[in-house]
């Protein structure tokens, strides 16, 4: 059903009638009555051919987008996914709605013979979609294969794994924005559940997007009940962690820091009489995809997890996401909570916080490189002749971890280039710059780390409404208490005045409403994500998350509004 394409002047017609289309299709092609709000103007958006970042919740709807999208354009739609079981469902999806063979995947599990007749599909027209690994657009046979048929849409799904910042960083996709350019930059699409101020600006820099429409909806999972639940002791932690998971309506997940941690917790909760496995990266493959699969068919009651687990977990009965540690950030705390209570029923999110427990976030967090080794390996570099990550560790008698964190920091400063044939230096850099701007850049990343912990710490700390707090770090807005977290139930959420106990609220208006740009004497530019009473937290560029007294402020006049 290939009803339009953008080469033959989509950008001239009108969003009313790209948007009448899209929800004919929406309702024809795959039965969707109406669409959420955020989906259609994003899927018009791409029609026309814009780029597009879209930040939405994890059951929202996101697959929706380029599904629909991919069937207004002329050619074929490449979709990134990380997961091979997350490919598989969606294949599926597709298939059970357009037809066998609409959607293709190319990928290990499969045979030879399975991704040549894949390959077929896709070059003949004959399959509109075709998923692909991230670490498939690293081999040049694929690139050249995909430069072959024409490709009218790349959908980078799981968006947030392209940034740093993201908590399931990987590093084949910072290949993708040298592949989307060799592919001759067709419309891209980057999907992401999570994303605050940092993580959406990154994703955007390193896909190379060009001037991309966002959209941000959903943040507020109203159905999601909000608790922290505070400890002096380790033991007291452990124990409570165990009786609540046992007596919580099931299923659930429980989420927890280290691999040790999986098995002692397994052990524990299974001696309670309950079905329970464990998942880490360290176990076999066929364990995961054992303990994936059941998970998905109800036949366990609980997975004890690190957050190696849950990415693609489309199951709606999710009735609780409980924490036994701290999370890194709270884009990784609201991306695992996300999997609670997406069939819209009552679901459950607590974190179990000692404040004892930040110090290993704190202690992971520290990680400017010594200038000695960063001059090392930059000395090692020339500038005309990339040399493979292998060979230049081997040379420097570096392991291939450590090398890969001190090239990450100089790429980041932009002193390095990393090709598909290895690194090598920027051109007209010297020694003594590059090592300046890598200290300078790793600095202002240390900074901007710490201060997302202390987000962290400021939500498990918090004696407002833990939901307004949440969303306000997301930079979206609430202006009353939700009446469904532990603070609002207690009634600590609520403010005290001479006339009446009544509601806090943010103030919207003004100079430094939320989401709007502003410049620091110190720190330079910023963005507003919350704005209170008497502060506001504005991201900055270099210094991360920072809470400013609005008194201070305007008497120092420390921050000015920046024109739009």
């Amino acid at each position: 059903m290939v009803l339009v394409s953008p080469q033959e002047g989509v950008a001239t017609e009108t969003s009313d009638s790209v948007a009448e289309r899209v929800q004919q299709v929406a309702q024809d092609a795959f039965g969707w009555a109406s669409l959420r709000p955020g989906q259609l103007d994003a899927i018009t958006s791409i029609v026309q051919g814009h780029d597009v970042l879209a930040v939405m919740p994890t059951g929202y709807g996101k697959s929706a987008i380029y599904q629909i999208a991919g069937m207004l354009l002329d050619g074929a739609t490449i979709v990134i996914s990380p997961l091979i079981a997350l490919q598989a469902d969606q294949v599926r999806s597709i298939d059970t709605a357009l037809g066998v063979d609409a959607a293709v995947a190319v990928n290990s599990n499969q045979s030879d013979a399975e991704n040549e007749d894949a390959w077929t599909s896709i070059s003949t027209g004959n399959a509109e979609f075709l998923f692909l690994a991230p670490e498939q657009l690293a081999k040049e046979s694929v690139i050249e294969r995909l430069r072959g048929i024409t490709v009218s849409l790349v959908v980078v799904d799981e968006a947030h794994c392209v940034s740093s910042w993201g908590h399931d960083f990987r590093p084949d996709y910072l290949r993708l924005g040298e592949a989307l350019r060799r592919l001759g930059r067709p419309t891209v699409v980057a999907l992401t559940a999570t994303g605050a101020a940092p993580v959406r600006e990154e994703i955007a820099e390193r896909l190379g997007l060009r001037e991309p429409h966002t959209f941000t909806r959903g943040f507020d999972r109203a159905n999601i009940r909000l608790e922290v639940s505070r400890y002096t002791s380790d033991s007291e932690k452990r124990k409570a962690v165990a009786d609540q998971v046992t007596g919580l309506t099931k299923p659930g997940l429980l989420y927890v820091a280290t691999r040790r941690d999986t098995e002692r917790y397994t052990n524990t909760v299974t001696e309670r009489g309950l079905r329970v496995a464990g998942y880490n990266a360290g176990l076999a493959a066929s364990v995961r995809e054992y303990v994936h699969d059941a998970f998905l068919s109800d036949e366990l009651d609980v997975v004890v997890a690190t957050n190696a687990f849950g990415m693609g977990i489309n199951k709606p009965n999710v009735r609780f996401v409980v924490h036994a540690s701290v999370p890194e950030s709270l884009d990784s705390y609201y991306q695992e909570i996300g999997r609670a209570g997406r069939d819209g029923e009552s679901a459950v999110a607590t974190l179990h916080y000692r404040a004892e427990d930040l110090g290993l976030r704190t202690f992971f967090a520290a990680g400017t490189p010594a200038d000695a080794d960063l001059r090392r390996v930059f000395s090692a570099l020339d500038p005309s002749t990339p040399v493979a990550r292998s060979e230049l560790a081997g040379k420097l008698n570096l392991s291939t971890r450590g090398l890969a964190h001190l090239l990450n920091v100089l790429i980041d400063a932009g002193v390095v280039v990393s090709t598909k044939r290895g690194v090598r230096a920027s051109r007209g850099v010297s020694l003594e710059d590059a090592v300046a701007r890598a200290v300078e850049s790793a600095e202002s990343r240390e900074r901007i780390e710490h201060s997302r912990i202390a987000m962290m710490r400021g939500y498990a700390e918090t004696t407002e409404c833990r939901r307004q707090f949440l969303l306000g770090y997301f930079g979206e807005q609430r202006d009353e208490p939700c009446g469904n977290c532990d603070n609002c139930t207690d009634r600590s959420a609520m403010v005290e005045t001479e006339q009446e106990r009544r509601p806090q609220t943010a103030t919207v208006d003004g100079p430094f409403a939320v989401n709007s740009p502003v410049r620091h004497k110190l720190w330079g530019p910023g963005t507003v994500m919350r704005n209170e009473d008497d502060r506001i937290t504005v991201f900055f560029e270099t210094e991360g998350y920072r809470v400013l007294s609005l008194e201070a402020v305007e008497e120092r006049e420390l921050l000015k509004p920046v024109a739009q």
